[in-house]
């Protein structure tokens, strides 16, 4: 690395800016179809609320406003997305030009977030409400590291717009603002940037931000945890010892799942400079591994006292996302010479930006030779287009959001609802022809799912109607394989 490209890291983020945009590419190449999160976003979309479930709203609201302006598409979606990623990296490389003197390790830092798998590969895959914990956490992180370095009005406000985004995006964040509250307060040099009244700013714009949710949260707050505590207390009928020990051991699991990567890439690139380095330190690195120590003993305190039992490693993004700087700071405090270690780094990170794009184009596009088919091979868009031409529905009823959501991106003109979600349920009495839809896995029943009989008959007294299946041929399919639908019409014209 030259010393003019050690004073000037732009190209960093140039570099990402075209990942991102590559990244965008590579998805509206792959399939129209949309997986589970982006279903969600787009059947979410048809309407604005305080509260939509077990996740918070701030990925809804964003991507209700962008849809407002560019329509329901999965360009839209895309990029959105991307943004968000690119925003994120941008402020953590930021943050580490706050904390490190050489630039090489700012870069490896920045870029070492490509080596953390559930950030390079799954926020790719589909996660949406993830992505914005990520978002937030870098908001907040750049802000409170610089209100500890330069304090200002500014930083203390960035802080507490990371707080408030962050609560909207994912309850547990709140463990990220309290281990940093708990890891600056048990240092005495850092005391005082808490003891700061502009920490009031920090609270009042945090609260400010989540004020509209809280009320929506008070009145329903158990449809908005129950499905999340379902999962993380999913132990059966085991003993409590047993509850514990599942809840460690998959916390365990996670954080090595979430780090073991980053870790053996900088094995690979500091060699034997690591482990000595790993044993230095500076005022940096000790507060990072408070937070740490911290967090991770929110997550245990959930585990025996809430009875958690299934800790997932997308969990720890709030957290474990400062890896690589950390790991960085620890280098540069040891005093380790970066440049050969910056040469053998790049094509580590040559390797990722092309390989995660390629894993995930050719896991949907190799079905063709495979005959294993994603979510997003499922052919949404030429079911509907048939159906169309047998009359153009008024109103949807889709079977689950996952098939709402890809219907919606193609006749957003329509209220589509779906039986899995009460909470939209517009007055359809006078819309007809209603068109129903539901996807049929194989071998199962062609009849209409109960579930859809009994909303039918509670909300608009309609009896059952004759069920037809239509069979549409895989998107990237091997020979004539075929997707089967099912599908019912009420009161279709002719």
């Amino acid at each position: 690395m030259t010393e003019s490209s050690r004073r000037d890291i732009s190209w960093i983020f140039a570099l990402l800016a075209a990942y991102f945009a590559l990244q965008v590419g590579v998805r509206l190449a792959t399939s129209h179809s949309l997986d589970l999160d982006e279903a969600e976003q787009a059947f979410r979309s048809q309407w604005l609320a305080a509260g939509y479930g077990p996740q918070p709203p701030f990925y809804n609201w964003l991507q209700y406003t962008v849809f407002q302006f560019a329509g329901v598409s999965l360009t839209a979606l895309s990029v959105i997305k991307n943004l968000l990623l690119f925003i994120s990296y941008l402020l953590y490389g930021l943050t580490a030009r706050l904390v490190l003197r050489d630039k090489a390790l700012v870069a490896i830092a920045t870029l070492g977030l490509l080596t953390i798998p559930q950030m390079a590969f799954e926020m790719q895959r589909d996660l949406t409400h993830t992505v914005a914990v990520f978002f937030s956490a870098s908001i907040f992180f750049y802000g409170f590291i610089r209100s500890l370095k330069q304090p200002s009005l500014a930083s203390y406000l960035i802080s507490g717009i990371g707080i408030g985004f962050g609560l909207l995006a994912k309850y547990n964040f709140v463990i990220l603002p309290a281990a940093a509250l708990i890891a600056a307060l048990s240092d005495a040099r850092l005391r005082p940037r808490i003891f700061d009244w502009r920490l009031v700013l920090t609270a009042a714009v945090a609260l400010v931000i989540t004020l509209p949710h809280l009320f929506w949260l008070k009145d329903n707050l158990d449809f908005a945890t129950a499905r999340t505590l379902e999962k993380m207390t999913a132990s059966g009928d085991a003993s409590y010892l047993t509850q514990v020990a599942m809840g460690v051991s998959s916390l365990a699991l996670a954080t090595i799942s979430f780090a073991a990567l980053t870790v053996a890439v900088f094995a690979i690139v500091f060699g034997k400079s690591l482990r000595p380095a790993l044993g230095s330190g500076s005022e940096w690195t000790r507060l990072l591994e408070r937070m740490m120590l911290v967090f991770l003993a929110g997550i245990l305190l959930l585990i025996v006292f809430g009875g958690a039992a299934g800790i997932k490693d997308r969990w720890l993004v709030p957290m474990l996302f400062i890896l690589p700087l950390y790991f960085c700071l620890k280098i540069e405090a040891a005093g380790v010479e970066t440049g050969k270690a910056f040469r053998r780094f790049m094509p580590v990170v040559a390797v990722i930006m092309i390989g995660v794009p390629a894993a995930l184009y050719g896991s949907v596009a190799t079905a063709r030779f495979s005959g294993h088919y994603e979510r997003l091979n499922r052919p949404y868009a030429g079911m509907l287009e048939t159906l169309r031409k047998q009359a153009e529905p008024a109103a949807i009823l889709a079977g689950d959001s996952l098939l709402a959501g890809n219907l919606r991106q193609d006749i957003p003109g329509v209220p589509i609802l779906s039986v899995d979600y009460p909470g939209f349920n517009p007055d359809l009495s006078s819309r007809r022809p209603l068109l129903l839809v539901w996807l049929l896995p194989k071998g199962g029943s062609e009849a209409l799912p109960p579930a859809m009989a009994e909303w039918l008959q509670a909300n608009l007294r309609t009896s059952a109607p004759e069920a037809s299946v239509i069979d549409v041929p895989y998107f990237y399919g091997r020979g004539d394989d075929r997707y089967r639908f099912g599908y019912a019409w009420v009161n279709q014209p002719g």
